[in-house]
């Protein structure tokens, strides 16, 4: 069980027991429904990466309704909004975010189904539900009468997912210099406490070639296929450690047409992405994959006699890594909040999350959950498929823990400074 320092015990009991707390958090209980509502209306209004649009307008627009200040669309297609503290503007800022995007293209979200205290639809937890709890907090916030010492952004972020490669919240921090910590809502389970970044990169490596025919050609040129998978099997077996968690995986390859069945590729596409909570581990990975192209490519050069193949590679995503101390402020806030919501945290040991931008750049962060999972269940709930779906029992919990780890980071005024 983790155990928080006896002083952060104290700090979280204090302000547990302000009257002005204890009223919010039953007002995040009692404003499930309306959460409900927004996430049914936010998420049919699809948004795939670097197509957020139309969503970013909608939830700007119900930002601006509840008095939020400063609401616009910034670098990158970013949703900011300023809710003022007690310290003067120019002061450092907290974040508390969700990512608008979704994996699905236009067209997958036929509509919600509700059934039996379960929502169904593409993208309803991953991550539409974070748009909603950032407008559950602030409203929290007002309904009892709060004021944080720190100012707060309100932030929905693009291009999180896939290719977009955390960039929306890659822009932000890059232009601003303001930000003091930052608070991320995307993990399914509010247990987990997500506060370690793991290093990762995805590259393409293209090989090239001459088209020719199968037959005809044989024995005239090198085959850029036969290229790329000798370089996949040089590391396809590549051991790495389990602890600290090391993985890689060839996501694509793509080389020649339908049309060209019976034909030498001119090129061939292996798009390979790779992963590590250890730096020196990732090193050696990488340097181990990059090997494996090389000689590849050489290889079957000289097994034809023919210097008919090249290959060039070109970085498709970095995500930076870094960690933070198991006993860090806001680690230790996020597992009180939990804890005091009813739910045992646990510490998640590495993730790939907008969090990764904040540690790699040296801002305390962590990324905590969206919905409650009762303990001993895995929590599965499709994320990434068409059959995704959000349950909504005690899924207020969520909401109630993220908004004590807002207030611990940020402080109460006349109450208690940011925890430290």
């Amino acid at each position: 069980m983790y155990q928080a320092k006896p002083q952060r015990q104290e700090y979280f009991a204090k302000l547990l027991a302000d009257a002005r707390v204890q009223k919010a958090l039953a007002f995040i209980e009692a404003d499930q429904p309306r959460c409900v509502e927004e996430l049914k209306q936010l998420v049919v209004i699809e948004a795939p990466s670097w197509q957020e649009e139309e969503r970013a307008k909608a939830f700007a627009k119900l930002l601006q309704s509840q008095g939020l200040e400063d609401v616009h669309i910034a670098e990158g297609g970013n949703v900011v909004s300023l809710r003022k503290g007690s310290e003067p503007a120019e002061n450092k800022k907290v974040v508390i975010e969700g990512h608008m995007d979704t994996v699905f293209p236009f067209g997958t979200v036929k509509g919600v189904e509700e059934k039996d205290g379960v929502l169904y639809a593409p993208g309803i937890g991953d991550d539409t539900r974070a748009l909603t709890m950032l407008l559950c907090i602030d409203r929290a916030l007002t309904a009892a009468g709060l004021t944080t010492k720190k100012n707060v952004l309100f932030v929905g972020t693009t291009r999180e997912e896939g290719m977009g490669g955390l960039g929306g919240i890659h822009d932000l921090l890059v232009s601003r210099d303001d930000i003091s910590n930052t608070i991320h809502l995307d993990n399914h389970n509010m247990a987990s406490i997500c506060y370690q970044a793991t290093r990762g990169e995805t590259w393409e490596f293209i090989i090239h070639g001459k088209a020719g025919h199968s037959y005809g050609a044989f024995g005239t040129m090198s085959n850029a296929i036969h290229a790329g998978a000798r370089a996949i099997m040089k590391f396809a077996e590549m051991p790495v450690p389990e602890d600290p968690r090391t993985t890689y995986c060839t996501s694509n390859f793509h080389a020649g047409t339908a049309a060209g069945v019976h034909a030498f590729a001119e090129e061939a596409s292996i798009k390979v992405n790779f992963r590590s909570n250890s730096l020196e581990e990732f090193q050696k990975m990488k340097e181990q994959i990059f090997r494996s192209f090389e000689e590849a490519v050489a290889e079957e050069n000289a097994y034809w006699g023919k210097d008919t193949l090249t290959y060039e590679v070109k970085l498709i995503n970095d995500t930076p890594g870094g960690l933070q101390p198991d006993d860090a402020p806001m680690v230790e806030a996020a597992a009180l909040a939990i804890d005091a919501c009813g739910v045992t945290p646990v510490l998640g040991k590495g993730g790939s999350t907008n969090a990764n931008i904040a540690i790699g750049r040296g801002i305390p962060a962590v990324c905590l959950g969206r919905g409650y999972v009762p303990e001993g269940e895995s929590g599965n709930i499709r994320n990434h498929s068409v059959d995704e779906f959000f349950p909504l029992h005690n899924a207020f919990k969520a909401i109630q823990s993220a908004f004590l780890v807002l207030l611990a980071t940020a402080g109460v005024e006349g109450l208690c400074d940011p925890m430290e």
